[in-house]
């Protein structure tokens, strides 16, 4: 659709009547009326939404919508002299929504986003924290298998029931205490070595 779709010869009428008695054409099955109608009102509707300061893009975008709107809605436009006003209506309608989401896209600062966002560790950070597992249970896995079990079931445990461990390894009650220091010894033993397998 162009802006300036105006012509030198054009009728005296003004483009209400012409509008009018094109959509009187048009609805009475008039194909061609059509052109003669979106001629007319296509320069009035680049005004009416390019008065909200849209680009030439965002404005054909606004003015296409609003042809469509009137296809599809056509019928409930009862009195042909109203059709001038109900395209305004409709493009002015259209480019106020457009005014409403762009407003609403407002790029926003970091600072702000940053406030608005959960508490999370950084990227760096967890890397960090894998890294350190990784090399925790590498050197874990030096130790023997007696260690292993021992250290696996206490690292998880909060408050470790020394009696359901007596059981579950058969070791002693004890025994668990300082078998646990020796295992932790050979743990840090191996991570000083670098956690070689």
């Amino acid at each position: 659709m162009s802006e300036d779709r105006r012509t030198e010869g054009q009728s005296d009428q003004s483009p209400w009547d012409m509008a009018s008695g094109a959509f009187i054409a048009w609805r009475s099955g008039d194909a061609a009326a059509m052109d003669e109608l979106v001629a007319t009102m296509t320069p009035i509707l680049w005004h009416v939404v390019r008065a909200y300061g849209h680009d030439r893009q965002t404005a054909e975008d606004v003015i296409q919508a609003t042809w469509l709107g009137f296809v599809r809605l056509h019928r409930t436009i009862e009195d042909p002299q109203a059709v001038a006003s109900w395209l305004i209506t409709s493009a002015r309608r259209g480019a106020a929504a457009h005014t409403r989401a762009a407003r609403r896209a407002t790029p926003v600062q970091d600072e702000t986003l940053h406030a608005a966002l959960p508490d999370a560790e950084s990227a760096e950070a967890l890397a960090m924290l894998d890294d350190e597992a990784s090399r925790l249970w590498g050197a874990v896995a030096t130790v023997d298998e007696r260690c292993r079990k021992l250290l696996r079931v206490v690292a998880f445990m909060d408050r470790p029931d020394y009696q359901s461990i007596s059981q579950d390894l058969d070791m002693p009650v004890g025994s668990i205490g300082p078998t646990r220091a020796r295992c932790l010894a050979k743990v840090r033993t191996a991570l000083m070595k670098g956690g070689e397998r």
